[in-house]
């Protein structure tokens, strides 16, 4: 990944180029008009009228971190790109599909088709969702609160914003994002009787990521625990002793119910 750095911008600087940072109003639109408060999605709705969703793809298709890092100045831009742009390219392989009535995690092994499988473009190059997930933004940014931001078009996924995330910012939106996530009860369940507490998934599959950060934090101690209570509403941490069970994932698709 080629973020532009101090001397480039410098250089535009000097030479009067114009800093502009990608503009994501079009996705926030789209999410404004499909995404409920709950964070499920009107495929439907947005399968009759694409044309604005389309016009969006095109962009980060073409455009990005890599072909035109003048309008990347800094880590936010590029991460805000990324998870905007992995979030819609999950919307367009659910379109693709029909849209997706039971779960894009089908198929003989949980995910492949979708993940690994299917082919994406994004900043001018093909790849996948999995590369995106796991080497444009995991490995780049080393920033676990990207967990409660990322939408794998999945009931127990975070609940997907219906604004667009921004470089100027994304460390407030992030910090919401995992404050939310974190407090919601089908994602940090406590049993007091019991002195466990039942966790999301993704605080297993991606529990390096977090026990990485609260290393680099300087914890003696990394736990799982200890992440979660940085973002949990005071008072309501976690003891440190208490069991962690993880629960069971919905992978069902993310849509609106049509009764």
């Amino acid at each position: 990944m080629r973020v532009a750095g101090p001397l480039l911008i410098a250089l535009l600087a000097l030479t009067g180029t114009p800093l502009q940072a990608i503009d994501h109003s079009m996705w926030t639109s789209v999410l404004s008009q499909v995404v409920d408060a709950h964070g499920f999605v009107d495929y439907e709705a947005l399968l009759a009228d694409r044309a604005g969703f389309d016009r969006y793809v095109e962009l980060i298709e073409n455009t990005g971190p890599s072909t035109d890092p003048s309008k990347f100045p800094d880590s936010d831009s590029a991460l805000a790109f990324y998870i905007n742009a992995y979030n819609a390219l999950v919307f367009k392989g659910v379109l693709d599909r029909g849209p997706e009535r039971t779960s894009v995690w089908s198929g003989l092994i949980s995910g492949y088709t979708f993940f690994r499988r299917m082919k994406v473009k994004i900043d001018g190059q093909v790849t996948n969702l999995q590369t995106i997930e796991d080497v444009l933004i995991r490995e780049s940014f080393a920033d676990p609160r990207v967990h409660a931001a990322l939408n794998c078009a999945s009931v127990s996924c975070p609940r997907l914003p219906r604004t667009a995330f921004t470089a100027a910012d994304l460390d407030t939106q992030l910090n919401m994002a995992m404050r939310e996530f974190v407090n919601e009860v089908q994602n940090v369940r406590i049993d007091q009787s019991k002195r466990t507490v039942y966790l999301s998934r993704i605080f297993d599959w991606f529990e390096d990521d977090f026990l990485e950060f609260e290393e680099r934090s300087g914890a003696t101690a990394p736990s799982i625990l200890n992440y979660i209570n940085r973002f949990r509403t005071r008072g309501q941490e976690i003891p440190g002793k208490y069991k962690v069970r993880y629960l069971d994932y919905d992978k069902g698709i993310n849509h609106q119910r049509r009764d």
